[in-house]
């Protein structure tokens, strides 16, 4: 497999994939470690994260550089993800909040409780748009827990996959605990199929999700899937209109707009809609666009060449139906990845940048009138992630909030990952969660207790 800089288009690296052999042993000494790990008290084993942070952080700089140059995000973005991972790492170090202590239960029998214990090996497939912080985020409440981790990384972010194995080992973890498999998507079932493989964790499209979740259940394992997302981003009349057009751009483009989680329908009322338009593109007019590897770059380059085509795609046939771009909508400089930050209004329900996942810097904005008809097209959607609402009446935002159908919804404020709470979607954006006591009680067997 080739790497190549999105941005300069120069080859980074060649690896080689695994062969099936090699594989078959990397698992065999992976499922060995893990079962020593497991026989570690929980607070030897959280002791370990403590190391992982200080070792992340000594080579927050290196890391980084490597993020960007294999898939293009903005490196001050990159060198704030290395500091995301170590902040995960901190958290987890301490062991009074992670929920793993036996509960008691009071029952008829002499002492009946409940137990938390490690299910073994776990396959991680991870994406490329978050290649250190995904991986970590589901890997280090599963490790905490007492499991062992098979990363199976995006072809396209291979340097960054073996160096989050170094990390481990750097960081004193025993060796093989945390396994890099140098695997194409058509090679995943025979690791899912191994009786040492326990269960699968999928971050990426709809199609790999739908994928993996069937090749899971043809072998009977368990599948935590987060997928795509689209977010929306519902602002009412009453709301602090400054703060929520700064916060609806810095959502939309994060990471050149190659986020899940991200903002990416815009329900703007139709009292202010005039307004918040224009604030929007003053906001993008100041956006730096170019070198990544530049700390003043804001937008880089899509990833691989086929996103940028895929999302033109989507931007044309919108404009074919009747929406109209009144600012960006097209390449910047004739670079073959970077579009500029396109933004869209006139939005109908059914244009694909409204009613697919965009996965780059495009802003759709569309009217409403009534709460209740904002509400509804915020929920008219095949997706699940995340939502925001803006307004300044919180006792209103309270009575919204359990009716937005979505795994996380923030008030005034941008939707993102927090170790602190547990991260995951509902319908096509999959389900399970990571992060916080639910998502480390994901890889657990909670396990009954009897004793007469």
């Amino acid at each position: 497999m080739r790497s190549i800089n999105p941005y300069t288009q120069e080859l980074i690296a060649e690896y080689e994939e695994h062969r099936l052999e090699e594989v078959r042993l990397f698992i065999t000494k992976a499922d060995r470690a893990q079962h020593l790990w497991a026989n570690n008290p929980l607070s030897e084993r959280v002791s370990y994260m403590r190391a992982l942070a200080l070792t992340l952080r000594s080579q927050k700089a290196e890391l980084a550089r490597l993020m960007t140059s294999e898939m293009g995000k903005p490196i001050s973005e990159s060198l704030a993800e290395v500091e995301k991972c170590a902040w995960l790492a901190e958290y987890l170090s301490e062991e009074s909040h992670l929920g793993l202590d036996s509960r008691d239960v009071i029952t008829e029998a002499r002492h009946s409780y409940v137990t938390y214990e490690a299910l073994g090996l776990i396959l991680a497939v991870m994406p490329w748009n978050f290649p250190l912080w995904q991986v970590l985020r589901l890997s280090l409440p599963a490790i905490v827990a007492g499991n062992g981790i098979l990363l199976k990384h995006a072809s396209n972010v291979w340097g960054t996959a073996l160096s989050i194995e170094k990390l481990f080992i750097q960081a004193g973890f025993p060796d093989h605990l945390f396994t890099t498999l140098l695997l194409t998507s058509k090679s995943i079932e025979p690791v899912v199929a191994h009786p040492a493989v326990r269960a699968v964790s999928l971050t990426g499209s709809e199609s790999a999700g739908k994928s993996i979740a069937a090749t899971a259940g043809r072998y009977l394992k368990k599948a935590v899937l987060e997928l795509g997302g689209s977010d929306a981003f519902l602002v009412l009349p009453d709301a602090e209109l400054q703060e929520a057009a700064v916060t609806a751009m810095q959502s939309r483009m994060l990471n050149s707009g190659q986020v899940c989680i991200s903002a990416k329908r815009f329900l703007i009322h139709e009292d202010i809609f005039d307004d918040f338009v224009d604030a929007q593109i003053d906001l993008l007019s100041q956006l730096s666009i170019g070198d990544p590897m530049l700390p003043t770059t804001h937008i880089g380059p899509l990833a691989r060449p086929e996103l940028l085509l895929q999302l033109e795609a989507q931007l044309q046939a919108s404009l074919q139906m009747g929406a109209i771009c009144i600012y960006g909508g097209k390449r910047f400089n004739s670079h073959p990845q970077i579009l500029e930050p396109s933004l869209l209004i006139d939005i109908q329900p059914d244009m694909p940048v409204w009613s697919e996942e965009t996965f780059g810097p495009v802003m759709p904005l569309m009217r409403f009138k009534t709460l209740e008809e904002g509400i509804r097209i915020a929920n008219d959607s095949r997706f699940g992630l995340g939502a925001s609402i803006w307004t300044g009446d919180l006792e209103l935002a309270k009575a919204i909030l359990p009716k937005i159908e979505a795994g996380s919804v923030y008030v005034n404020s941008m939707v993102k990952s927090d170790p602190r709470l547990p991260f995951g979607g509902i319908k096509h954006s999959g389900f399970g969660r990571e992060l916080s006591v639910e998502g480390i009680k994901e890889f657990v067997n909670i396990k009954t207790n009897w004793i007469n």
